[in-house]
């Protein structure tokens, strides 16, 4: 599990819409939150960017398979031989009245959503069977979530009446003038040369009928970027930052490599 506390320094984000706004909305009102978007989009980066922005502590949770609700609330632990109960993320963010980010949320075990509900309407509590308290939230407490929509399938799908508990902002991946304006700052690299990268991104996302679940993300073009910016040469810079990253398969790969051609010469 993944757990870390904002830093002071501000995350550079470019917004590309009223997402600003409406987290400031959902944070002045208690409300909970929601961003749907594809992997690597920027979801992440603009909590890190709200949270610092707006001077609060940040708690991030990468959910996965065997997430369950003591990973967030807590659980005892013994200590120099004696038990001592340890909070949770999710705990300590309610103590706080901190941020609480749960990205992913839909991978974690089912048992995550019943601690959530009671924190996502107007109780906004959280009950810590274990020891018997209950915690009300204060003000300054958010719980934000992501996930995947792409992803998504009967298995791992968020219910409805989880969904209908947040207010919801849906991200993508973003214009091009926006996109070349990120990854220039985030790799140093000068914009004449990230334009080409962020073309052959678009030309990547709107190939149809191959074998990717999904386009390539402004993460993995920002990696790209940066190591064309250390002096590593763009055929082998792409390869290791874009084409194997983004598919096992021989063929794919091949057409892959014929849309940098097209895009480089």
């Amino acid at each position: 599990m993944n757990v870390h506390s904002q830093t002071t320094t501000l995350p550079y984000y470019a917004a590309t819409g009223n997402e600003c706004a409406l987290f400031d909305a959902a944070q002045n009102n208690g409300l909970p939150l929601l961003l749907k978007g594809p992997t690597g989009c920027g979801k992440t980066r603009f909590i890190e960017h709200m949270a610092a922005r707006s001077g609060r502590k940040l708690y991030t949770v990468a959910c996965h398979d065997d997430l369950s609700a003591a990973d967030l609330i807590g659980r005892y632990l013994l200590r120099g031989g004696e038990t001592e109960w340890i909070d949770g993320p999710l705990t300590r963010a309610v103590r706080e009245g901190a941020i609480c980010y749960l990205d992913e949320v839909v991978e974690a075990r089912k048992d995550v959503t019943v601690v959530l509900h009671p924190l996502t309407d107007n109780r906004r509590t959280l009950m810590i069977d274990r020891t018997g308290e209950e915690l009300l939230a204060p003000p300054g407490f958010m719980l934000v979530a992501s996930y995947n929509p792409g992803y998504q399938n009967v298995l791992k799908r968020m219910k409805p009446s989880t969904r209908q508990r947040f207010l919801a902002i849906t991200f993508d991946f973003p214009k091009p003038e926006t996109e070349i304006a990120v990854v220039a700052q985030e790799s140093g690299l000068d914009v004449a040369r990230v334009t080409p990268l962020v073309r052959l991104g678009g030309h990547i996302r709107n190939l149809s009928g191959m074998d990717l679940e999904e386009g390539v993300s402004t993460r993995l073009l920002i990696y790209a970027a940066t190591l064309i910016a250390g002096g590593m040469g763009v055929d082998k810079a792409l390869e290791a930052a874009v084409i194997e990253p983004l598919s096992d398969d021989e063929d794919v790969q091949i057409a892959l490599r014929d849309l940098v051609t097209t895009v480089y010469g």
